[in-house]
């Protein structure tokens, strides 16, 4: 009942239908666990140098694949890394971490070859869970190979995979094509409507099950069989196994199709800062949307039934690190909550249909920019650029704690700004200043095209039409 409570079906023509009997304080959430494996898929995605040009690395016979790994303590994330040419996502982990990686979960998008896995585990580590698909190193290689973890380690090793509460897939999908970045590009271009998004999806999907899934059923029960997950070889678990990972990466395809690379969308920057200095040049378009994903997928661990908000907070160092990250590293990341320690009722949790319960659940949430701040990991340092991710415009509440904070730039969206809503305002994010803003929209440098992305084509080609305007 806590997160879902009781829910009457209908079944008619064969299709489910939810009946009305559902209200808000049954929306569904994702478990800390299926969050945590799904950034470390993200992170295996995480756009660099390396991965533009090979997403994987032969090294003699051995066939090395890039991986992304979480780094969990006391159920907060503390790390977020993928490998990169030189060194695996285990051995990251030890180089930045250390020592306090004892009693930490590690979550990674693939099985870590055995050389990791006995440092790792030699960590202190108190549980080292991966994706059970196709692993770190070739199969075969993997087999053979003498330092292979003994049974007396299995048990900090495992899979941990959790089914998804009903109505998840359904839920994320029709919340992402309500999303603020696809209704702003639909309503920016007057033949568009949010179809672009169903076959960006579809793309995605496509993508995203051949990178984590395996299509063969025998192939991979081999590959489990293989890594020493033969107990899961047998149905149902088998069967349910296979299921789970699918849902998971449909959940994944869908939250990433909402900040879709389409025309010139992206984000941008009104702000009248120089040019030149470091802390206000923008980031990557594909890193800048790569973050904001990430704080997608934070959104849906909210406990606001009404507004589901995610933030992350990166910072870049002068130069670049062993990580596959480059000179970025995590420093926080959250999602709007209740106060730690409260009972799942304690506070309204009401929509705007019941504007008084409404106004009063705005007086104890804590917002998600807040969260971020508050589990910090590391200091944030005041000669890097260091920036932050919000699915939603940041209240007036958070403004002043961003700026306070140190932090450089805010990526955001912007639908909200100088508004007031409610018991909450909007009004100093355009007023903001010494921190830049990055907010989602058209590129200003190319106001007189308007360029059309065709996601169903598989080469992702370009449509531009320039209309030229003549006056006498």
């Amino acid at each position: 009942l806590k997160e879902l409570g009781s829910q009457n079906l209908k079944v008619k023509r064969g299709e489910i239908l939810l009946s009305c009997l559902v209200t808000s304080c049954q929306i569904p959430r994702l478990s800390k666990v299926n969050l945590f494996t799904l950034f470390s898929l993200w992170m295996e995605l995480f756009p660099s140098a390396e991965q533009q040009k090979k997403s994987q690395v032969k090294m003699s016979r051995l066939t090395v694949k890039k991986s992304g790994l979480v780094v969990v303590k006391n159920m907060t994330i503390i790390g977020l890394h993928c490998s990169s040419t030189d060194l695996h996502a285990g051995q990251i982990a030890l180089i930045k971490h250390g020592s306090r990686l004892k009693n930490c979960d590690l979550y990674f998008s693939r099985k870590p070859c055995s050389t990791c896995l006995k440092m790792i585990v030699n960590a202190g580590v108190n549980r080292i869970s991966y994706w059970p698909a196709d692993p770190e190193i070739s199969l075969q290689n993997e087999a053979s190979n003498p330092m292979t973890t003994d049974d007396a380690n299995r048990a900090r090793v495992c899979v941990l995979l959790q089914p998804l509460v009903c109505y998840m897939v359904q839920f994320i999908e029709e919340t992402s094509t309500n999303f603020d970045f696809i209704q702003k590009i639909a309503k920016s271009q007057p033949d568009f409507n949010t179809d672009f998004y169903t076959a960006c999806r579809q793309e995605k999907i496509k993508e995203y099950e051949s990178l984590f899934l395996i299509s063969n059923e025998e192939t991979h029960k081999h590959i489990l069989m293989t890594i020493g997950l033969e107990n899961l070889c047998e149905n149902p678990y088998f069967s349910n196994l296979r299921q789970n990972m699918k849902d998971l990466v449909l959940v994944l395809a869908t939250v990433a199709a909402s900040v879709p690379v389409f025309g010139c969308f992206g984000f941008y920057s009104t702000d009248s800062q120089p040019a030149n200095e470091t802390h206000h040049q923008g980031l990557p378009q594909e890193i800048a949307r790569h973050c904001m994903i990430q704080a997608r997928l934070l959104a849906y661990r909210t406990e606001d039934h009404k507004t589901g908000v995610g933030a992350i907070i990166w910072a870049e160092e002068k130069s670049r690190s062993c990580d596959g990250t480059g000179a970025m590293y995590f420093v926080g990341c959250g999602y709007n909550a209740f106060p730690v320690g409260s009972e799942y009722a304690d506070f309204p949790h009401m929509d705007d249909k019941q504007k008084d319960r409404e106004i009063r659940k705005f007086r104890y949430i804590i917002h998600a920019e807040q969260n971020a701040l508050t589990v910090q990991v590391t200091e944030i340092k005041p000669d890097e650029r260091s920036m932050i991710f919000v699915t939603k415009c940041p209240c007036d509440e958070c403004v002043p704690l961003i700026k306070g904070a140190g932090i450089k730039q805010i990526y955001a969206g912007d639908v909200d700004a100088g508004k007031k809503k409610a018991d909450i305002s909007y009004m100093k994010f355009g007023e903001l200043e010494g921190v830049t803003k990055f907010t989602w929209q058209l590129n200003p440098f190319h106001t007189n095209a308007l360029e059309f992305h065709d996601p169903m084509t598989r080469e992702s080609k370009w449509f531009f039409i320039f209309i030229n305007v003549f006056y006498d």
